[in-house]
């Protein structure tokens, strides 16, 4: 074995390219909400399900402080991850985590410590509440418009990492299987191989769009700066290999980055520093901007395009890259929610809450659908699909968290206990973990909940010791559920490691 990792070591060294396999649970974490769709849903995972979180363990891996002071309320944003990260130092696996002060932190999730920090030194508003100043927006790393594979249609309970058991021993004498996909990928650089210069890095700025699940897998980390600058940063140590883009007007309160097909996306609200709410597109290669006012709350993408819902009552599909307008759906009031996509009986469904009460259900390809009474007045939604193949919706609300089957109507599953203020929930096979945010006079608090039936699992008491801004959110990846809080510490919680 020893053997093996130094060829692996040889290879990055060499000019190979830095490889991203896949995580102990799935795919990595790549923007808010998991993924483009905003599902928030880790579909399985190796040691949480409902049946381990109910026994003694779960509990705070690591937390470390960051350098990062919060502004108005914010402070370190959700982290995206990069699990199994292969470099020139072997496999890591990192967390990349906003801080509203213009930084950008690197931690290794295994050992929870910082790898590198990024701070972007530009001028920044003074903030107000509503107009915070700074970074706005989680950082991101490229995600896909077409939704993830489904599993067979049974997530949720299955367990596992997410794939079936396949040995980490190649063929004889070529090593590891992860040494000969590097080996492979460095002979073929029109695939995505070698680094050596002049090569092209997917993702980068300039660089063609990223093919599909199984192409090469970008090497970059991005965010967006006070200064309405995109920055574009190697994963390994923060370096931005192009001088920044020009992205929005300075001082907007942006959120919902994402980067799809070599094409950034943002929202931005409030009209901050002057600048119309709405949706913002950057083609990150030919640095030209898209802009479409429509007072805008939030943001998913697609196959089809990208879905905004507004403060109009409005749930508009506007065309990639340039926003052209495509269709539209009314729901009648005011939406609060972001939209979330998902598949349901071989269509695309959408789901999102508007703030008179009612979950809306949309068909993608049609932009027909129907609202329903909830009686949940909520801000947040996520939503997964237990292993018998039933699709929920997660509604956060003022003082829980409601959950609804989606069939041919929606139908009620469950409330939570009281959780005050909850963060959007996220979904780990099967286990529903929601944040009671807290305040300046209380700490926050983490609750597992059972996704089949609302029933609390565990709880983090008294561990956590600062409050969670709604914008800090959460995030999980290789069996981690992270957290940031307005003390600047970043949070992980897990099983111990087995010795």
């Amino acid at each position: 074995m020893t053997r093996y990792f130094i060829i692996a070591t040889a290879i990055a060294a060499a000019g190979a390219p830095s490889v991203r396999a896949q995580g102990r649970g799935g795919g990595d974490w790549s923007t808010g909400g998991g993924d483009a769709q905003r599902s928030s849903w880790v579909r399985t995972d190796a040691k949480i399900s409902p049946e381990s979180i109910a026994k003694p363990g779960f509990q705070v891996a690591w937390k470390v402080k960051l350098p990062n002071e919060a502004r108005q309320g914010n402070a370190v944003f959700a982290p995206v991850l990069l699990e199994r990260y292969i470099g020139y130092r072997g496999f890591r696996s990192f967390a990349f985590a906003g801080g509203s002060s213009e930084n950008v932190f690197a931690v290794d999730t295994d050992l929870g410590r910082v790898e590198w920090q990024k701070h972007f030194r530009v001028e920044t508003a003074a903030g107000t509440a509503t107009c915070p100043g700074g970074m706005t927006a989680a950082s991101t790393e490229p995600a896909l418009a077409a939704l993830p594979a489904m599993n067979d249609g049974r997530g949720g309970r299955a367990g596992g990492r997410g794939g079936p058991a396949r040995s980490g021993v190649g063929a004889p004498l070529e090593g590891a299987v992860t040494i000969a996909a590097s080996m492979a990928a460095a002979a073929n650089p029109a695939a995505g191989g070698g680094r050596g210069r002049g090569a092209i890095i997917p993702g980068a700025p300039g660089a063609p769009a990223v093919p599909g699940p199984r192409g090469r897998m970008p090497s970059m980390v991005y965010a967006l700066s006070g200064d309405g600058a995109f920055h574009a940063m190697y994963v390994s140590n923060g370096d931005e290999p192009e001088p920044p883009v020009k992205f929005l007007p300075a001082h907007a309160n942006a959120k919902d980055l994402m980067l799809v097909d070599n094409v950034a996306y943002a929202v931005t609200v409030n009209n901050c520093g002057g600048v119309p709410n709405g949706i913002w597109a950057l083609d990150v290669a030919s640095k030209s901007v898209a802009n479409w006012s429509g007072n805008g709350v939030g943001a998913a993408i697609g196959p089809d395009g990208i879905y905004v819902t507004t403060a109009d009552g409005d749930l508009v599909l506007l065309e990639a890259k340039t926003l052209a307008k495509k269709a539209s759906y009314s729901g009648g009031a005011a939406f609060s929610t972001a939209p979330v996509l998902f598949e349901s009986k071989g269509k695309i469904m959408l789901a999102a809450a508007t703030k008179d009460g009612n979950l809306h259900l949309v068909d993608a390809a049609t932009m027909t659908g129907t609202g329903a009474k909830t009686g949940l007045s909520a801000d947040a939604l996520s939503t997964w699909q237990d292993s018998t193949g039933t699709r929920w919706l997660l509604a956060a609300g003022a003082k829980s968290v409601g959950a609804w089957k989606v069939g041919d109507t929606l139908q009620p599953g469950w409330t939570s206990r009281e959780i005050a203020s909850p963060l959007t929930p996220i979904v780990v096979n099967g286990v529903v973990f929601a944040v009671a945010g807290g305040s300046r006079s209380s700490r926050a608090v983490m609750y597992a909940l059972d996704g089949f039936t609302g029933k609390e699992l565990w709880n983090s008491g008294n561990a956590i010791t600062s409050f969670a801004p709604r914008s800090a959110g959460l995030a999980a990846g290789g069996s981690q559920i992270y957290l940031g809080t307005s003390d600047g510490t970043l949070w992980a919680f897990a099983f111990p490691i087995e010795h």
